[in-house]
């Protein structure tokens, strides 16, 4: 990398959690290096969707006003999918707390905000190693150069090789603990986008939807409108992808899928004469408090964002970016609190994981944990919404008689060969954990 000196604090992954903990090292004084693998910070992030802005006005109050934010999202809906049919829920929402924005231009921004309190950010350059001398951490090594800190902070995402060498976080397994993510970027006016969302100048709608979309794989696709763009997408667990394309129950690519979620005929309407100008797919991690390495620190480094499994799955909304920066902030703390102490030894930084659990982050984690077994069980992306959208339909399409809630239940449970009672089971089980 070039850099003979050694630095106070070296923060490895340029992110919304590095971004944070390297701008408030560097506010508070501190030399910093933030050194990101990308041509460019945010560069390697796929990502378009709805941020919590809360948390991260607690490091950048001045998110309102500067930030690269699209849209405040007014309206949440959830989707029930099967066939042609749709059962939909919305939410019009009293306040607004969360943004729509595109991770790229705002990490982007994180990170000249870093550069601006005066971390020195180092692109396009991959950290091969954390160096551990004498059992504490002293440094990072990227091919034949070795640049040294007193402390290092693993921000580096969801690939976490830096820790699996470390040995303080397991390899990750496809089977049971990571989701591919696919998305498209649709580009569309403003003006007929919020009058086909039924949206006012600048509000936002977050939709997530699940059913037949996905083949009955768990999983689901979401929906957020942009300032001038639509994100369409689908997230889908690569293990039982996987084990379903072996069996040939799954018969189509991951492109074929979310084209047809794209063309649905009840979507489709939403973004109709919109051009595709973005494609990609990216790994997320699942498994909740189960993907949190062994320990969130070691002598002289500490594990934030990512990287230490905090992202946060409800069940019915998606929290990273807010949980990734708050996780940055509380380490620059524990920083700043140990250099007071005496330095960077174990004792000293074991208030970081501390922090964490006493922090907001580990209350979400732990109150959504149970949820996981429930995004792993098909039963939920399949037969609930099946019986749910039948039910609609027989509620909604009589000709002459309707039936009860409960008679239009029952007759779309035996359609879908479901026990009424086991689906009922299933329900209740998925509110206690939601």
């Amino acid at each position: 990398m070039g850099f003979p000196h050694k630095f106070d604090v070296i923060v490895v992954g340029a992110g919304p959690a590095g971004c944070s903990s390297a701008y408030l090292l560097a506010k508070a004084g501190l030399r910093v290096l933030l050194v990101e693998r990308g041509r460019s910070a945010g560069s390697k992030l796929l990502w378009g969707g709805k941020a919590y802005a809360q948390p991260i006005r607690e490091v950048w109050p001045e998110l309102d006003k500067e930030a690269p934010i699209h849209r405040w999202v007014t309206r949440e809906r959830f989707s029930f999918v099967w066939g042609d049919r749709v059962l939909t829920i919305e939410y019009k929402l009293g306040r607004s707390v969360a943004f729509t924005s595109y991770l790229p231009e705002l990490v982007s921004w994180m990170a000249r905000k870093a550069e601006s309190a005066g971390a020195l950010l180092v692109e396009d350059v991959r950290v091969d190693e954390i160096v551990v001398e004498n059992g504490r951490v002293v440094g990072v090594r990227s091919g034949s150069d070795i640049v040294r800190a007193d402390i290092v902070i693993d921000a580096e995402g969801v690939n976490r090789m830096l820790l699996e060498k470390l040995g303080l976080a397991e390899r990750l397994n496809v089977n049971s603990s990571v989701a591919l993510g696919v998305k498209e970027t649709l580009s569309l006016d403003p003006r007929l986008m919020e009058e086909r969302f039924n949206l006012d100048k600048g509000e936002g709608l977050t939709w997530l939807v699940a059913g037949d979309i996905t083949r009955g794989l768990p999983g689901g696709g979401f929906i957020y409108t942009m300032r001038d763009s639509i994100s369409i997408g689908l997230v889908i667990p690569i293990g039982p992808a996987a084990r379903a394309a072996e069996e040939g129950t799954l018969k189509e690519h991951v492109s074929e899928l979310i084209e047809s979620f794209r063309l649905h005929p009840y979507f489709n309407r939403f973004w109709r004469e919109a051009d595709v100008i973005e494609y990609g797919g990216r790994m997320t991690l699942e498994g909740g408090l189960s993907m949190m390495p062994k320990r969130l620190y070691a002598p002289g480094l500490l594990v934030v964002g990512d990287a230490a499994g905090f992202l946060v799955n409800t069940g019915y909304t998606i929290r990273g970016v807010d949980t990734a920066v708050y996780s940055g902030k509380l380490a620059a703390e524990t920083v700043i609190e140990a250099l007071n102490k005496g330095g960077f030894t174990e004792d000293n930084l074991k208030s970081y994981e501390d922090k964490v659990k006493r922090s907001y982050i580990y209350r979400e984690l732990k109150a959504h944990s149970a949820i996981e077994d429930v995004m792993r069980d098909p039963f939920y992306f399949t037969k609930i919404p099946q019986v749910l959208v039948k039910a609609a339909g027989k509620l909604f399409e009589a000709d002459y008689e309707e039936p009860t809630l409960v008679g239009g239940l029952l007759e779309a449970s035996r359609e879908s060969e479901v026990s009424l009672m086991k689906m009922l089971f299933k329900l209740a089980r998925v509110v206690r954990r939601l």
